[in-house]
């Protein structure tokens, strides 16, 4: 079976093959943070999801170069040319500068993403530091016939693009009317049509912007929309393999990035192909009345409002992994809990695992244990793939499905039929996809269950039958797993009628007098 990814862009399954076989690389671009404010958890759910394709990717021996943007410039507050300046507007409120307040909120994603276990792109871009290749781009925009120039503003016109809105699946000619299924809650009197949007701000809608540099246009400072083109390119090259963001993404900026990007092809670099082969789009996080979270509103919750209830951050990971990134997840405690719940019985389960290996001669540490099991794994999977590892793949090369995987993790951890050993490699593999830092935190685990068990063993130091009622227990356990319960049950009431008690634990049975 091979990677097959939903395609927004024509709304269908289609088998992966990247834009150029010999390229050295899969190029991916990822919509990154506007840094004005906090990411919420519903906007760090785009990022998990971008982390497991980015991994997926890797797993399936496909070598990556992953983009994501930083906006610290030109994002205002209404996706269509409207409102304020998002970062102008938090730096008056913080009375500090804008790069203070972009350092300030880039820092503290940064912070989130590491406590997520997510891994960093290969290239994070700032909007500030790309001006000159954004002027550049706009420069063969306008070349090309796609703009105007109304009350100081260079505008795209998307009149001239006649596959603008294929993304969304809008219809040119409503949009053109100022009908079609977008929200704009301000028309701007410049533009010819509701739905063309500004390259390049000549004519700031409110005084004193902080950030302008100059261009051919005049001084001023870019829309939103170029830097994605802009940054894509340059790093990636004009036709990428993958573009990536949230749902919200679809009608609006990346629609126009679409529009912008092409509309700056040369004839050949058309022919070629579209700028983006694969789009994918990442749904919302809900919480309780069916309202997704967003900062606008004021409803939103950071991650460290999780960390400050109790939970870890890898509760949250887990609870994200557990539903499908295009479909909606519901965000409740309740659900949290579980979560929590859900991974430490998973992190105990296979701390079972590590002291069974322990018994088989394999000794993990947190020092240790990548390197052994990647050894291990190495050689295993050189015989194929066991039935778990099989079904995980096949669950991430359908579309990313990370519950299949998930399941494929928590079946291994049974244990079933095969040496310890051989099941910690898979989960080990399963987990440099999934990150939820199992065996390193199943290693901590095992050894409060070795504690554990060392003070049940000091409870009956002195006990001159202990020795003996502990092998009657263990034979007990030994007879259940072997499905005679009859035996068990024999066991258990003899010991019964000598006066002591088998307590059933999660760590295993141990035993006490009456």
């Amino acid at each position: 079976m091979a990677l097959r990814l939903f395609n927004t862009m024509g709304r269908k399954m289609e088998e992966f093959v990247p834009v150029d076989l010999n390229k050295k690389y899969v190029g991916f671009y990822g919509c990154g943070p506007t840094v004005y404010n906090y990411a919420h958890i519903g906007n760090l759910r785009a990022y998990v999801f971008l982390d497991i394709l980015d991994k997926t990717l890797t797993y399936l021996g496909y070598d990556i170069k992953h983009v994501m943007n930083i906006t610290d410039v030109g994002h205002l507050t209404g996706d269509a040319d409207d409102g304020e300046d998002k970062m102008v507007k938090t730096a008056e409120e913080r009375h500090q500068s804008v790069l203070d307040v972009a350092k300030f909120y880039t820092d503290a994603f940064m912070s989130d993403i590491d406590a997520l276990n997510i891994r960093h792109p290969d290239v994070i871009c700032k909007a500030t530091e790309h001006i000159s290749d954004m002027i550049e781009l706009i420069k063969k925009i306008e070349a090309n016939g796609h703009t105007y120039t109304a009350g100081g503003n260079l505008y795209f016109d998307i009149s001239t693009f006649p596959g603008y809105g294929d993304l969304a699946n809008l219809n040119l000619d409503e949009l053109k009317a100022g009908a079609g299924r977008r929200k704009l809650s301000i028309i701007d009197e410049n533009k010819r049509n509701p739905g063309d949007f500004v390259l390049w701000f000549t004519k700031s809608k409110f005084e004193n912007q902080a950030m302008t540099w100059d261009s051919p246009w005049g001084r001023g400072y870019p829309g939103w929309h170029i830097e994605c083109s802009a940054m894509s390119m340059k790093y990636l090259g004009k036709h990428i393999d993958i573009h990536t963001g949230g749902v919200d993404h679809i009608p609006v900026h990346h629609t126009n990035e679409i529009a912008q990007s092409e509309g700056s092809f040369s004839a050949e670099e058309r022919a070629e192909g579209p700028w983006v082969k694969y789009w994918l789009h990442n749904e919302f996080l809900v919480i309780e009345g069916g309202n997704k979270m967003s900062k606008s509103s004021g409803n939103f919750l950071r991650l460290q409002t999780l960390l400050d209830k109790g939970y870890d951050a890898l509760d949250y990971r887990f609870f994200l992994l557990g539903g499908h990134y295009r479909k909606q997840i519901y965000f409740s405690w309740d659900a949290m809990d579980g979560a929590k719940n859900g991974r430490a019985a998973l992190n105990e389960r296979v701390a079972k695992l590590i002291l069974k290996a322990k018994d088989e001669g394999l000794e993990l540490t947190k020092e240790n244990f990548a390197e052994k099991l990647a050894s291990i794994a190495e050689k295993l999977h050189k015989d194929g793939e066991s039935e778990n590892l099989k079904k995980f793949r096949e669950g991430l090369e359908n579309d990313l499905l990370t519950p299949v995987a998930m399941a494929a993790m928590q079946k291994e951890t049974n244990g079933k039929g095969r040496a310890a050993v051989d099941c910690l490699a898979d989960i080990f593999t399963m987990d440099k996809v999934l990150s939820l830092k199992v065996i390193e935190n199943a290693i901590e685990v095992a050894k409060k269950l070795e504690k554990e068990s060392s003070a049940h063993l000091d409870d009956h130091a002195g006990d001159s039958e202990a020795a003996e009622i502990t092998a009657l227990v263990e034979e007990r356990t030994a007879a259940k797993k072997a499905k005679d319960f009859a035996k068990a049950d024999q066991i258990r009431n003899d010991l019964a009628a000598r006066g002591i008690t088998i307590i059933d634990t999660p760590q295993g049975p141990t035993w006490k007098r009456n």
